[in-house]
């Protein structure tokens, strides 16, 4: 069996790439960062052999215009502006196993109809995304992997930044203009081209404010492990992972959004278990490829301080993906997929069912940012490809179709606010067509442009008319969301 050469350079790599649509991981360090000797630096003189230090500066600047956004509470016409700036520096290789990394992120909105007081999704002002201190170590006494790759170890303390699985789950969120960041220790043993690695963490998720400085949640705690194995990789990579989420609702003092909880129903005691397996595979030169997993929650949570009525949680999720990648030259790839997260049968039994998302993200499960892994039914058809085009080169188109469904009708659809709990409204919360093209105009401005066109359906009609019949009646069914971004990497 033969395995592809591994890009740190050891002598083959266990490792297959996904091809399952924007489930690619966030590398390590972020992909906009360099290691000085590799960047336009190394021409200045005494800077050619500096290959310890990674550095890393980069500017995003997105404009979208979005036509009755569902996720706010009104229809209006809104153009904001959204910028984002990073910047990375960390330390390797010459003090091991002692390494660092400092990464600064600022986030803001401009030009938009609602107020940027708390929205935390698109403005964190001034903020540390990553600090921490690793202890690396390069030769261990778990030896090489079968291909003579070594099984490093890796231990990091202090706060981070990560994605892992298929991102549904934990994700730095990376088309959110804010990043998804925790405080803690995280140990990793083995590296991508071993055989089988193993990562394990214990966090406190990073509570975010739109203005002051961002702090760790105490109320919250967050452990978990994942495994990657890819000894039959050529066939099945497979992916085992657990995490528990703790929640103490006597120490929450902000919801989401950094916003003074001042309701006692919404500082909840939750203990949430979640577990789940993935499987995911490129069939050799058969031009198939597919990528599934299940995943279970189970746990309790209290729904009132003042009461303590004890809820069960049970809920899961799954979903599966199957593509087919043609043997011409635009590289076309054509696949569907299928996925479910439960949603709460009752509001008023002593069962919660609705699938706990965690620190996931809601792409790709809608290019709009208008669905997220809880309550959810949604089938998909799409389409990549790259085009060769004379005058725009490296050009990437990915378009697709979307149905979507409440899994539970007595349930809400959560980004909207909408909930009909007698389900007279339906479960149809409507269609999507959504277009992408993704071109660099040079080696340092990455350009990608995209639209989304939501069209409502039953539930989404009949829930927003009993929602706002006292505020908005005459609310659109449908939705239109464009946007133009351009980054920018000074390396």
């Amino acid at each position: 069996m033969q395995y592809a050469s591994a890009a740190d350079g050891s002598i083959g790599s266990y490792y297959v790439e996904r091809k399952s649509f924007g489930t690619s991981l966030e590398t390590e360090p972020p992909k906009y960062v360099k290691q000085l000797n590799k960047t336009w630096l190394k021409d200045v003189s005494g800077l050619e052999d500096v290959n310890w230090l990674d550095i890393g500066l980069d500017h995003r600047i997105r404009y979208e215009h979005r036509d009755n956004d569902f996720r706010r509470a009104k229809d209006v016409i809104d153009d904001p502006i959204l910028l984002r700036t990073r910047a990375y520096i960390g330390i390797k290789d010459i003090l091991d196993p002692l390494r660092f990394a400092v990464e600064l992120g600022d986030a803001r909105r401009n030009h938009s109809q609602f107020s940027r007081e708390y929205d935390t999704r698109d403005v964190n002002q001034g903020e540390v995304v990553q600090a921490y201190l690793e202890l690396f170590f390069k030769e261990t006494l778990l030896g090489k992997d079968d291909l003579g790759n070594e099984r490093p170890i890796s231990i990091k303390v202090g706060r981070q930044a990560l994605e892992q699985g298929d991102k549904r789950l934990v994700a730095r969120n990376g088309y959110r203009n804010t990043t998804n960041n925790f405080e803690g220790v995280r140990a990793v043993i083995g590296q991508q081209s071993n055989d089988w690695q193993l990562e394990t963490f214990a966090f406190k998720p990073v509570q975010r404010f739109t203005v002051q400085a961002d702090e760790d949640n105490d109320a919250q705690h967050f452990y978990g492990a994942l495994a990657n194995w890819r000894r039959w990789s050529q066939v099945i990579n497979l992916q085992p992972y657990y995490y528990l989420l703790e929640q103490d609702g006597d120490k929450v003092k902000y919801d989401l959004n950094g916003r003074d909880v001042t309701s006692l129903t919404s500082r909840i005691d939750r203990t949430i278990h979640t577990a789940g397996l993935r499987a995911y595979g490129v069939l050799g030169k058969t031009g198939w490829d597919y990528d599934a997993n299940y995943t279970k929650q189970w746990g309790e949570q209290d729904t009132s301080l003042t009461n303590k009525t004890k809820v069960d949680h049970d809920a899961y999720a799954y979903n599966a993906e199957v593509g087919y990648t043609f043997d011409q030259s635009w590289k076309p790839r054509l696949s569907g997929f299928y996925g479910v997260a439960t949603g709460d049968k009752s509001s008023t039994d002593k069962k919660n069912q609705r699938f706990e998302r965690l620190f996931g993200f809601a792409r790709p499960w809608s290019n709009s940012d208008t669905i997220e892994m809880s309550n959810i039914r949604a089938t998909k058809i799409r389409a990549e490809f790259d085009p060769k085009v004379s005058f725009i080169k490296n050009l990437k188109i990915d378009t697709g179709y979307s149905w979507y469904r409440l899994e539970s009708d007595t349930d809400s659809w959560g980004p909207a606010t909408l909930r009909d709990t007698k389900g007279l409204s339906g479960s149809d919360i409507g269609e999507e067509f959504d277009i992408t093209a993704r071109f660099p105009i040079n080696n340092h401005i990455y350009t990608t442009i995209g639209y989304a066109h939501f069209m409502a359906g039953d539930f989404t009609k009949n829930a927003v008319r009993i929602a706002s019949n006292k505020n908005d009646p005459t609310r659109r069914d449908n939705s239109d969301y464009l946007y133009v971004q351009f980054e920018i990497s000074a390396f």
